[in-house]
């Protein structure tokens, strides 16, 4: 029989007491800075359509289209793997999985664009667009044709602008009200973003649209497009993309990269301005490391290598955004742009691919951890973290099955929700 050991402390109580009230600001700017991940779905990507483009048919002519693309360029498992590379044994459940993603569910969020999309217009034009836009939007809620998320991009807070924007915004928000509400999935882009004062001025905008309909203060979010370098360094050397965190209150929900328009702005030719671009990598990572804990989301920008044209040029632009999307989901970034319905093929198969191939590995490892198992790794709960967040990403963009990963896991929706976001102090999770 082993001897219980005595215990001996040196420290009084107050001691303990006095570190922990000199902590308490700390301790509450720590969990109001950094709430951790909301623990709702992120769509995969972020489709932009002009907004006089766009349609009620808008989402299922995407799918269409992408079904018709697939059909011609490449018919059937075998010959839609080997375009893109896809290993020979996930071959048919990926190409399964993507045209049921077609079929039930083409885009998961969509941008109705009044930006660069859609240019300047006579205020008459942009106005009716705006407000056909609502009537769509809140149509698609009702009868179910929605996507997940929904909304649109207004014009920047820059001065030639402005006042277009804001008025845009007013019309399209004013409309959904008008038609019975903001729907859930509501998200609004804000571009272009240069100073935090611009965050600042357009959270004023959504206060005050907030109060003139009695809404819950904060209700609005919205998104922070990156496409400048002073949104990633201030003129004093200081990150700037973190005070637009700040200065959005709490209502900033992702921090999108836009390709082009940053590339420009840092001098890339034309010719290379790409997601991969070294630019590129930098720009994100400094918003990846800003964002972190914060409960914003990093979302990628896209290509504009269009996949049409004869066989052999659909498959190029298949192949380079195939590996563009399998390159950002190795760098955490779980959300890009999509351009034309030829890229929701490849969206998809990547996505999928990425999931499926390390559904394995990634359920093995969460249940040893739950078990208290062996192995050849050893996991933290920081791990569990990150492998029950990355087998909820697949469950919710449909490339694992909810019964899959609770056969292979022994563990629950609920119990992969509290791994993904634990609770300060520790969580409990159901018994395997």
């Amino acid at each position: 029989m082993s001897q219980q050991e005595k215990v001996a402390t040196s420290l009084a109580g107050a001691v303990s007491a006095e570190i922990s009230a000199s902590l308490a600001e700390v301790d509450a700017e720590l969990a109001r800075r950094y709430p951790g991940d909301p623990g709702t779905r992120q769509p995969v990507h972020t489709v932009y359509v002009p907004g006089d483009v766009f349609a009620a048919d808008t989402i299922r002519s995407w799918g269409d289209r992408a079904l018709g693309a697939l059909d011609e360029h490449a018919p059937d498992a075998a010959s839609f793997a080997a375009v893109l590379g896809v290993p020979e044994e996930l071959a048919v459940s990926v190409h399964d999985r993507v045209r049921a993603k077609l079929e039930r569910e083409p885009v998961e969020d969509l941008r109705i664009d009044f930006e660069d999309g859609y240019g300047p217009r006579p205020d008459a034009e942009e106005d009716e667009a705006a407000a056909r836009a609502a009537r769509l939007v809140s149509a698609a809620y009702g009868n179910g044709t929605a996507a997940p998320y929904m909304g649109i991009r207004m014009k920047c807070m820059e001065a030639a602008v402005r006042d277009r924007g804001i008025r845009t915004t007013d019309i399209f928000l004013t409309g959904l009200m008008q038609a019975g509400g903001l729907p859930d999935g509501l998200v609004l882009t804000l571009p272009k973003v240069t100073y935090p004062e611009q965050v600042t001025a357009f959270v004023r905008l959504l206060e005050a649209f907030e109060e003139a309909h009695g809404l819950a203060a904060g209700r609005i979010g919205f998104e922070i497009q990156i496409e400048t370098s002073q949104s990633i360094l201030a003129a004093d050397g200081t990150a700037t993309v973190a005070r637009l965190i700040d200065a959005s209150r709490g209502r900033a929900t992702g921090l999108h990269y836009g390709t082009f328009d940053y590339s420009a702005c840092v001098g890339v030719s034309a010719a290379y301005q790409a997601s991969d671009h070294p630019a590129a990598d930098h720009a994100k990572a400094v918003m990846q490391v800003a964002a972190a804990g914060t409960g914003v989301r990093v979302c990628d920008g896209s290509t504009n290598v269009l996949p049409v044209g004869p066989t052999h040029r659909v498959h190029e632009a298949w192949r380079l955004h195939y590996g563009l999307t399998r390159r950002a989901l190795a760098r955490a970034y779980y959300q890009g742009w999509d351009m034309h319905p030829g890229h929701l093929p490849t969206r998809y198969a990547a996505v999928y691919t990425f999931y499926r191939e390390g559904l394995e590995q990634a359920a093995a490892r969460l249940a040893a951890y739950v078990a208290k198992a062996g192995g050849d790794v050893m996991d933290e709960p920081a791990t569990a973290k990150a492998l029950s967040g990355y087998l909820l990403r697949g469950i919710d963009c449909g490339a694992l099955d909810t019964a899959e990963v609770a056969r292979l896991t022994g563990l629950t929706r609920a119990d992969l929700d509290a791994f993904a976001t634990p609770r300060r102090g520790g969580l409990t999770v159901s018994a395997p």
